[in-house]
This record gives C-alpha cells, sequence and structure tokens, in this order.
C-alpha cells in the first residue's frame, strides 16, 4: 500500500530463505520471474493491485511451502501452469480480475488444503472440472464472470460452500438438485441455457417452458394494456383541466374592465396574455411589474397591485374618507398628468380587488439599478446632469403645475426610470400619493412612507407631508448622482449619504466625495451640482428652495461653473433664503 512502480528486480522473487513477500495495492509492473522457484520457504505470496503481466511461470510448482498466491486486480495472461495443481500445500488461490485464459486444472487433488479458489472475472472457457466436488475443505469458489460452458458438475453437492458463485458464464442443463433452490439464485445468474426451478432461470422442461413464456406474454399484454390506459386518461384529465381552465380564463377577462388615459391600441385581453412569471422586471411593497411584448410590437410597463394594496396606499395618503373612493375615480386624476419627465400612465385596468396599471416602458431600467451596478459606466457625468435635470422637471410640475398638487413621498433614484437616450421620467407616485387638496393644509400620515436614506428628519417626528419632504429626497438623489454612492452604505457606519458628506468635506475637502469615475474636466460644474443637492437636503425645510427654484439653479450650473471657494480653496455651500426666493453663497 505504497506508491513503488517500476519492476521488481528479479533476484527478489527468489531469495532462499524469504518465508513472506507481500507487494500488493502498488503500481509495480513487469512479470513473475522464472526464478521464483529458488524461493524454498516461501509460503505467502501476495502481489495483488498492480499491474503485472505476462502469464504465471510454471516454475511456480517448485515452491512446495507455498500456502497462499493472491494475485488478484492485475494485467496476468494466459493459462494456468500445471505445476500448480502439485502444490500440496495451497491453501489460497486468489486470481480474479486478471485477464488469464484457457481452461481450469484438471488433476488437482492434491490440493487437500485448499480452502478458497477464487479466478473471476478472467477469460477462462471449458467445463467445470469434476475434481473440484472432491477438495476436503474447500469452501470458497467463486468461478463468475469467465466463458465456461457445460454443466454444473453434480460432484460439487459434496462441498459445504459458504460462498459459491458461478453467475455470468455460459453452463447449460440441469442444476443439482442441492442447488436448484432461491437460497443459490444469485449464483447462477448469467447463465441463459440452466434450467431450474428459480426464477430467472429456464423451466425444467419444454412444456413448462412454453407455460412460462406464454405466463410472460400475458404478464406484459396486460401491462402494455395498463400503461395505455393511464397514458389515455391522463391525456384526457390535461385536456379537461385546460378546458376548464380556458373557460374560467374567458370568464374571468370577460369581467376585466380597461379606462384608457391616452389613445392605446390594444386590450385588456392582450395585457392579460403577457402576464407571465418570466416576463417580471421587478416586484415592490404594492405590486409586480411586467414587460409586456403585444401582438403589435408595442412594449409596455404592466404593474399589478397586490389585492388590498390600493385601498391601504390610499388609506394612508392621508384621505379619510377618500378610501372608500373608486380606483377609477383616483386614477382618473393621474390619467391627466402630460409632462415629459413623468412616466406615461396609459391606462388602468380593473376587476374586482384585481388592479393593473399600464405605463410607457422605460428600456433602460431605473436610475438606481444602472448607478449602483456595473453599468454605472454609461453614466458619464453629462448624462447625470442630464437626469438630475429631467428629474427636478418632473417634480417641479407635480408639486406646482398640478391641480390638486401631487407630493411624491417616495423620490428615491429607484423612481427615476430611463429612457433608451437616458432621459429621466419620475415614476411609481401612484394612487396613494395625490394628497394635496386645494385649499387644504398638510395632512399627517399614519405611517411613515419613503426609503431609508431618503426620509427628511422632520417627516420622522412630526408625520407631516409637503412639497419640502420631497425636495430632501431629491436633495440625496442629487448626492447619489455625484458621489456614486447608494443613500445608506456600510461605509458611512451609523451615518447616512448627507451626513457622510457633510463630515467628509469638512474633514478632507470637496474631492474625497466626488466619484472617481467621473471626468474631473467637469468638476466645477459638478460640485456646482453636489452645493445643491447640499441646499435641498438641509435639516431645516425653510432652507430648502422650491422645485422651481432648484429647476433654475441646476440650469445655471451650464451657465456659470464656477463655484465660491474660500481662502483655504474648499467649496462654499449655498445658503438658501426661502422668502425671497434667491440663492446666495456665503
Amino acid at each position: 500500500m505504497n506508491r513503488l512502480d517500476g519492476n521488481v528486480p528479479g533476484a527478489v522473487w527468489g531469495l532462499p530463505h524469504m518465508a513472506l513477500l507481500e507487494l500488493n495495492d502498488n503500481q509495480l509492473a513487469g512479470e513473475i520471474s522464472p526464478v521464483i522457484a529458488g524461493a524454498a520457504n516461501l509460503s505467502k505470496l501476495v502481489i495483488s493491485n498492480n499491474r503485472l503481466t505476462g502469464s504465471i511461470p510454471s516454475e511456480i510448482g517448485s515452491v512446495a511451502k507455498l500456502y497462499e498466491l493472491s494475485a488478484d486486480g492485475n494485467m496476468l495472461s494466459g493459462p494456468l501452469p500445471s505445476s500448480l495443481g502439485s502444490l500440496a500445500e495451497l491453501g489460497r488461490l486468489v486470481l480474479h480480475n486478471n485477464s488469464l485464459s484457457g481452461q481450469l486444472l484438471r488433476g488437482i487433488r492434491s490440493w487437500k488444503q485448499l480452502s478458497e479458489l477464487n479466478l473471476a472475472d478472467n477469460g477462462f472457457t471449458g467445463a467445470i472440472p469434476p475434481e473440484l466436488g472432491d477438495l476436503p475443505v474447500l469452501n470458497y469458489l467463486d468461478l463468475s464472470g469467465n466463458r465456461l460452458t457445460g454443466q454444473v458438475p453434480a460432484q460439487l453437492e459434496n462441498l459445504k460452500l459458504n460462498q459459491f458463485n458461478v453467475s455470468n458464464n455460459q453452463l447449460s442443463g440441469q442444476l443439482p438438485p442441492q442447488y436448484a433452490t432461491e437460497a443459490y439464485r444469485s449464483s447462477f445468474l448469467g447463465n441463459p441455457g440452466l434450467c431450474g426451478d428459480i426464477a430467472g432461470l429456464c423451466s425444467a422442461s419444454q412444456g413448462s417452458s412454453g407455460n412460462h413464456s406464454a405466463i410472460i406474454w400475458m404478464m406484459r399484454s396486460i401491462f402494455i394494456f395498463a400503461a395505455v390506459v393511464l397514458v389515455a386518461g391522463v391525456a384526457w384529465f390535461y385536456w379537461r383541466y385546460r378546458s376548464f381552465n380556458k373557460a374560467k380564463l374567458r370568464a374571468e377577462r370577460s369581467k376585466w374592465t380597461l379606462t384608457s388615459f391616452h389613445k392605446v391600441s390594444f386590450s385588456e385581453h392582450d395585457i392579460l396574455d403577457c402576464l407571465d412569471e418570466d416576463n417580471v422586471i421587478g416586484s415592490g411593497a404594492s405590486g409586480k411589474v411586467y414587460k409586456a411584448v403585444l401582438g403589435n410590437g408595442e412594449v409596455v410597463a404592466v404593474k399589478k397591485l397586490w389585492g388590498g394594496a390600493l385601498k391601504k396606499d390610499v388609506e394612508n395618503a392621508g384621505e379619510g374618507s377618500a378610501a372608500d373612493n373608486s380606483f377609477e375615480a383616483e386614477v382618473r386624476t393621474l390619467g391627466k398628468i402630460r409632462h415629459k419627465n413623468i412616466v406615461k400612465l396609459l391606462c388602468c385596468c380593473t376587476h374586482n380587488d384585481s388592479k393593473m396599471l399600464v405605463y410607457e416602458y422605460m428600456p433602460n431600467g431605473s436610475l438606481g439599478d444602472v448607478l449602483h451596478s456595473r453599468k454605472a459606466g454609461l453614466l458619464d457625468w453629462p448624462t447625470r446632469y442630464k437626469i438630475a435635470l429631467d428629474a427636478a422637471e418632473g417634480l417641479s410640475y407635480l408639486h406646482q403645475d398640478c391641480v390638486p398638487a401631487i407630493v411624491h413621498r417616495d423620490v428615491k433614484s429607484n423612481n427615476i426610470l430611463l429612457d433608451a437616450e437616458f432621459s429621466a421620467c419620475v415614476a411609481d407616485f401612484g394612487v396613494a400619493k395625490v394628497v394635496e387638496m386645494a385649499g387644504r393644509a398638510p395632512k399627517s400620515m399614519s405611517v411613515i412612507a419613503g426609503s431609508c436614506g431618503y426620509i427628511a428628519p422632520e417627516y420622522a417626528y412630526t408625520l407631516r407631508v409637503n412639497e419640502k419632504s420631497d425636495i430632501y429626497s431629491f436633495g440625496v438623489v442629487l448626492l447619489e448622482l455625484v458621489t456614486g454612492k447608494p443613500p445608506v452604505d456600510p461605509e458611512f457606519g451609523e451615518k447616512d449619504l448627507v451626513k457622510w458628506v457633510c463630515s467628509t468635506i469638512d474633514q478632507k475637502g470637496v474631492e474625497h466625495v466626488l466619484d472617481s469615475r467621473l471626468d474631473m474636466a467637469f468638476k466645477e460644474e459638478i460640485s456646482r451640482v453636489l452645493n445643491i443637492g447640499l441646499i435641498c437636503a438641509s435639516s431645516l425645510p425653510i432652507n430648502r428652495p422650491a422645485m422651481r427654484r432648484v429647476v433654475k439653479m441646476l440650469q445655471e450650473v451650464r451657465a456659470d461653473a464656477r463655484p465660491r471657494l474660500d481662502k483655504d480653496g474648499k467649496l462654499l455651500p449655498y445658503y438658501y433664503d426661502d422668502t425671497s426666493d434667491q440663492g446666495s453663497s456665503v
């Protein structure tokens, strides 16, 4: 059991005083040398599981004291030397799993001590020698996996065998009565010509063989018939199931109602056909979003709301009795929105508690997905600036041009979607966000709405909703665009992005917060947008400019890209006076 390789030195085989030679489980090659005749005292030769080749030399018969020869698991070939039959002391002969051939030895009555004979998995031919039945102490006989022919000798009934195996040969004829029982079934399998009252072997007579074949044919026929009936039953059940489902689906589809807000060239049935799990492109607290490729080639995004989600959203929006208003009445308000930077709500589909909103499809997904992934390289500074300005104009429209005004309450980079040209549209302001009625003061919410890192500080303890909350969240988005970092990150420790930017600028300077992937040729513009983001994210709502003013400030970035610096070269922040609606550097 080592890794010895190469040939065994010739002289080793014939050492005259050697009693034991064990070389098993190595990688030794070569042949058994004829000089083994000189090993007069050798009683045990164990050379199993090597790579020995050649034949067993006839000189082996001169080793008169040999008790064990174990050479299994090699590549030995040729016939067994007849001289082996003269070894009167031989007790174990184990040669299985080689390439030995020829007929088994005869004239072996001198093997009075032989208790184990294993010649399995070789290429021996001919008949089993009847003399084996005369060996007095033989209790292990394995001749399986050869090409032996003829009958199983009746003389083998004289043996008291613990292990008997002649399977997988070419034996034929009747089994000796002692072995014609189920207890020896595995000993004879793989011999098609053997006959006996054992399952798997041929019957004792030709007549019974015919009966057995008839029984087998009948059993096969029954099995085939049963299989046909089973397949037909499954096919019928499947057809009935599909028919039932189609009927149910047709009945369900007939109950859907489509309300359009723009001219559309599809029906509610076209939408329902596309709601497959393979088409899911997003999932959130209020529902799943599907990419639907319609039959006419048009691509839309379908948001299917979870059951009951809509009513809860309306209740959370602080409308009080508005929770009882119909879905159609609420989305009709949103359907009137027309702005290039607001995702277009094409139509809605309703059926009982099931609701679907159909929007224009935005191929590049959300700003958050692009900015905080490997795709961030697609967003150079001019693209990021354009996204910031587009989103600001969309929010400005919601706050100051819609009647009633709409406060988004969940402004974040994941709710800013990008079209094929990376133009930005504000999305997911939805039904639940229509909260500002004309002439009414801001209402308190029953729960905190928004996403971690974007929620304005005052919202957490006052639950007051107005435009200033959205402006704070938009300021965080601007900081994301400038820094390339998410609103919360383990890198910040217990801080959020706003506090991390402020503290880092104070301690290290503005250069340490800018996204290293950006071209610093635009450093002045980037610094101006960073400044605007910090104004919007001011902890005091009064210091946050209105969104219309934010749009103007962003437009001025390109007109004048020179930020004010202090004497040490650090960026001076902007201070915003809400009463004058003017920005100034201090």
